[in-house]
């Protein structure tokens, strides 16, 4: 299915939240899986960034992309554990309008038959305006288990904020 029945495909924005690789550099793996999702659902990548675990930051970059930078998507990776300075589910519910809850359960749903620590999962989802914001755990191998389970559902979620009619809406 391409990124959204009947319409363009999906545009999608990636950013990965990570004080380490903001300040060293080197390679954004978690990044790269986000990128690949996105080839996944058959989308557009809108533009990639990468931001220190700073809620500051974090919100004025999922202002930026959701207001001005044309996406219907936002997905994040890192800042969704237990640490002091993971405060990416912060950031995003600051700047969300209408959460999404089923989306951040599905994906702590679909990491439950990857690892026991699936519960420690603070990832959090919702809109603004007509963007989708979804944040993944930081692992590239946990991006991976938990995208399956948000696959079929991200197109017809996108179709939805744009308006577009449905099997359920004329």
């Amino acid at each position: 299915m391409t990124g959204a029945p009947n319409s363009e495909p999906l545009r999608a924005a990636a950013v990965t939240v990570s004080s380490s690789r903001a300040r060293d550099g080197g390679s954004d793996e978690s990044g790269d899986a986000l990128v690949a999702f996105v080839g996944q659902l058959e989308g557009t990548l809108a533009g990639r960034e990468l931001v220190a675990d700073d809620r500051g930051e974090i919100e004025r970059c999922l202002r930026r992309w959701a207001d001005g930078g044309g996406c219907d998507l936002i997905l994040t990776t890192g800042g969704t554990g237990f640490a002091a300075s993971d405060v990416t589910p912060e950031a995003t519910e600051a700047v969300i309008e209408r959460r999404a809850p089923g989306i951040a359960e599905a994906m702590r749903a679909a990491s439950a038959e990857h690892t026991g620590h699936w519960m420690l999962s603070r990832a959090a989802a919702g809109i603004r305006g007509s963007t989708l914001i979804v944040n993944f755990p930081g692992n590239p191998k946990a991006i991976a288990e938990t995208a399956g389970a948000l696959r079929p559902a991200l197109p017809h979620a996108v179709s939805l904020l744009r308006g577009a009619p449905t099997a359920h809406r004329p």
